[in-house]
This record gives structure tokens, sequence and C-alpha cells, in this order.
């Protein structure tokens, strides 16, 4: 069953979606890691990095607001970095008080956090463009190709597969809840009881979905068994890369080197 909200694929015919799934890979993770590699504070790299990511998704046609709004899921778990603006130690630029505390505030911390924040939605936007270019198969074949661990890409793929399957379960629990619900004849009222009897339904349904997706996962990987599963999903085996190929990875590479050079630079 295809959900298509789960699926971040978005079809095209742009030269980003034509480019062969291990190149996309390898070029994808370079850019994170040269991301993560830029020293704190070196502003003018991070308008670069943003500025190159942005183009490619204009290039892929994918939409940028659709890779903004998505990057903005990364601005949660960045608030792990919140306390740095407090413990790092320099210059203070005032004090928060908690009763008889007095927290400082320091630009050093805060210059190290927003720093962090900013990197973090650069590579989830990187992220974004690799999903929303190359359907998750070929991505795994690519994963292969580049020799990650076969055990790696197994837990990967069973894992997203296996989403949908939980998706579908919930979707059945709400279909059935929705088939079962009276409308309520007062105008203004929600169907079922108070919030208290809301709450145990849901927490009803959340077991059941346990449940089901664990018998369900169970099914799958018997049918999965009986039919020669050994570990690993084989497919046609990949073309050899091309020359054109050769030189998109060389001439990304050398761009993301030399960015992480500079940055030295700027930084010193």
């Amino acid at each position: 069953m295809h959900i298509h909200f789960l699926d971040p694929y978005q079809g095209g015919h742009s030269p980003i979606h034509r480019t062969d799934a291990r190149v996309k890979l390898v070029l994808s993770v370079g850019f994170i890691l040269t991301t993560a590699l830029i020293p704190i504070g070196v502003w003018p790299i991070y308008v670069l990095l943003f500025a190159m990511v942005i183009s490619f998704v204009i290039l892929s046609g994918v939409g940028v607001g659709y890779v903004l709004k998505r990057a903005a899921l990364a601005f949660p778990f960045v608030l792990a970095a919140l306390p740095l603006i407090f413990t790092t130690p320099g210059l203070q630029l005032f004090s928060l008080t908690l009763g008889t505390w007095e927290i400082p505030v320091t630009l050093p911390g805060v210059e190290r956090f927003f720093s962090i924040a900013l990197k973090s939605w650069i590579s989830v936007q990187a992220a974004i463009l690799l999903t929303a270019t190359t359907q998750f198969p070929d991505i795994l074949t690519a994963m292969r190709a580049v020799r990650v661990p076969r055990l790696l890409v197994a837990i990967i793929g069973l894992m997203w597969r296996y989403l949908f399957v939980l998706a579908d379960e919930a979707l059945r629990l709400i279909r059935a809840r929705a088939a079962r619900s009276g409308e309520a004849e007062i105008p203004g009222h929600r169907k079922g009881g108070r919030i208290a009897w809301r709450a145990q339904t849901a927490g009803g349904m959340a077991g059941n979905l346990f449940l089901r997706s664990i018998e369900r996962s169970d099914r799958i990987y018997v049918a999965m068994l009986s039919r020669g599963y050994d570990g690993e999903v084989r497919s046609m085996p990949l073309p050899k890369l091309e020359a054109s190929n050769w030189i998109e990875l060389i001439l990304g590479g050398g761009i993301l080197i030399l960015l992480v050079v500079l940055s030295l630079l700027i930084w010193e």
C-alpha cells in the first residue's frame, strides 16, 4: 500500500533527478560532513553552503518552500544545544534571574548555539533534497554500491517499509473508530465523551496498534522467509559509473574540500 504523505520522493525530470543515485548519495553525505566540519562562527561559509543547497533545490524543481518547510522539523532537536548559551565561558552579554539564581548569557555561547542551529538546518535541507529526488530503493542500492554494511542497509530498508505497515494499521484503526462514533445532535459538540474518555480511547488504540503491528510484521517476515529472504534485498546490478559521473564526484568533492580549507583560513 502506497501512502503518499510518508514518501518524500517528488517525481521529476530535472538534472538532479537524472543524476546517478550513487553520485547523489556520496555528495550529499560529503556535503553534510563538510557542514559539520566548518568551524563555529564562520558565517560567510554558512551563507555559501546555504546558497549551494538552495541552488540545487531550484534546479531540481522540488520547490524551495517544500524543502524549507520540512527542514524546520530540525529546530526542535536543536534545542538540545540551548544550554551552550549559558555554559560557554566568555564575554557576558546579559544575565537572566531565576529566583536566587543568576544565569549569564555569553557571546561565545550564543554564537555556538546559532552556528549549530544553522548547520543542522542546512544539513537537513541536503538530506531532504536527496530523498525528494531519489527513490528510496535506489538509495538503498546506492548504499550497497558504496560498501555500506549489508546489515545496516537491511535495517534501514525494513524500517522504511514497516513505517508504511504501521501507518496502514493506524489508518484502519482510525476508520474503525470513526465508523463506530455517533454524530452529536447538539451543534458545536464533538463526537465522543469527555477528555478523560478520549484519553482512555486513544491509549487503547495505541496499545491495539502496537499489538496489531507486531502480529502483521511477524506475518510479513514469515512470508519473506518463505520466499528465500536471507537478510539482503537483491536487485539488478548497477551499471558502471560513466565519465560524467566521475567528473561530478571529483568536482563536487573538490568544492567541498575547498570550502573546508577556506573556512579554516577565515577562522584563524
